[in-house]
């Protein structure tokens, strides 16, 4: 259960930045700058999401299996779940300094 629940965390991470960007957005002064920069927050936090993913499916699906066989294996596989989580997290900082670096532009 814990793979599952860090990989619905990646869309939790998603979201605020999707928030972020959102708020930021005033149709009157968007500039070109403004939109580059969201959109490389956005990608940032998407592919290092999808990156994360993919390391905790992994990791989850081979986690189970070791565990089922040994389960003194079970704190050293959360470890690794943590470091494969820690992937997105770094995205969504990436994301929102991007983001803030827009709108400080825009002032």
């Amino acid at each position: 259960i814990v793979p599952v629940v860090m990989a619905g965390v990646l869309g939790i991470y998603g979201l605020i930045i999707a928030v972020v960007i959102s708020t930021n957005i005033t149709p009157d002064s968007y500039t070109l700058f403004q939109g580059y920069a969201h959109l490389g927050s956005g990608l940032a936090c998407g592919l290092s999401g999808l990156s994360a993913g993919m390391c905790i499916g992994i990791v989850g699906d081979a986690g189970v299996r070791a565990n089922a066989q040994q389960p003194k294996l079970f704190v050293g596989v959360i470890l690794i779940l943590i470091f494969a989580e820690a992937l997105a997290l770094y995205g969504m900082i990436v994301g929102i300094i991007l983001s803030s670096a827009a709108t400080a532009a825009s002032a």
